[in-house]
């Protein structure tokens, strides 16, 4: 039995996980030549509710975080780690599901929004070392989502890429990060803070405007020192968490706008050639009819 290529898709809850799985499958049906696929999306969210793409599979059949806090009378979170429990416990329902797909097929795992189950507590982690044993090692990505309205935030940009880099350790899989939702943001916005050279310049550039110390700094108060002290000990822990991703420069993010056809065409071919989907393909000429019209 073949292994299918796998987008393992997460990020923070409201990220817009589901719109970009939605997203990625309509618009794969409209590529051109040998690029045009099938991509099966599959729920991997045993609290989801409602979904706008068509279901491979859903974990929803196997335990449903709505049934636990009925049965077992938990909460929201306490029923979501149960039910990814269970998962674990098992396997043999999602190996069967994985069994379905054929070598040449692309699957997106649309997973929980909860990023504990990330990095607290490994509960993710299990389930995608459970899959490399099976062999799909080498066909699987990350794709990490952070909603656009946090480039408008500096701190909140900063606690994004903190999450991701979180994730890519912990899961240590080939990751791409992509900031959704950039449709609700202006495009200049969007390209002024993906054009910053590094974290430390977007941090620097917050706190030139974050000072408590008036600008005649004799006429400051007690109390204004005393904030303006504790501010700048914050100032130089958020300096060295910046300088960390700044040393690393592992984090970066692909803008995704889901109105713009081109925008999502280049996540999704970056994420296949981070899975190297398609490499084995024999290269070959447009026939006449596919040149007339375009593709």
């Amino acid at each position: 039995m073949g292994r299918c290529f796998i987008q393992i898709v997460m990020g923070p809850a409201g990220s817009g996980k589901s719109t970009y799985c939605q997203a990625m499958q309509h618009h794969a049906e409209t590529l051109g030549g040998s690029r045009k696929r099938t991509i099966h999306v599959a729920n991997l969210d045993p609290a989801a509710e409602e979904f706008g793409y068509q279901l491979a599979f859903d974990i929803r059949d196997l335990i449903s975080v709505e049934e636990v806090m009925e049965e077992l009378n938990l909460g929201p979170n306490g029923g979501l780690v149960y039910c990814m429990e269970y998962l674990l416990n098992n396997m043999d329902w999602l190996q069967d599901e994985l069994d379905g797909f054929g070598d040449d097929d692309y699957l997106i795992l649309d997973c929980p929004g909860q990023l504990e189950l990330y990095t607290h507590i490994p509960l993710m982690r299990h389930v995608i070392d459970r899959m490399r044993m099976w062999g799909y090692g080498n066909s699987m990505a990350a794709v990490f989502l952070l909603d656009a309205t946090f480039v408008a935030d500096t701190s909140k940009f900063i606690s994004g890429s903190l999450l991701s880099l979180s994730a890519m350790i912990a899961l240590e899989l080939p990751h791409v990060n992509v900031l959704s939702k950039c449709d609700l943001l202006s495009e200049e916005a969007v390209e002024h803070i993906l054009s910053l050279n590094s974290a430390s310049e977007l941090w620097d550039q917050e706190q030139d405007k974050n000072s408590i110390i008036p600008a005649d700094v004799d006429d400051a108060t007690e109390e204004q020192r005393q904030l303006e002290k504790q501010r700048r000990r914050r100032q130089r822990l958020t300096d060295s968490i910046c300088q960390l991703l700044d040393d690393y420069t592992m984090v970066s993010f692909l803008p995704l706008n889901i109105r713009d056809e081109d925008s999502i065409d280049h996540v999704l071919s970056c994420v296949d050639a981070t899975i190297q989907y398609g490499e084995d393909a024999e290269v070959r000429g447009l026939d006449e009819r596919e040149f007339e019209n375009g593709e």
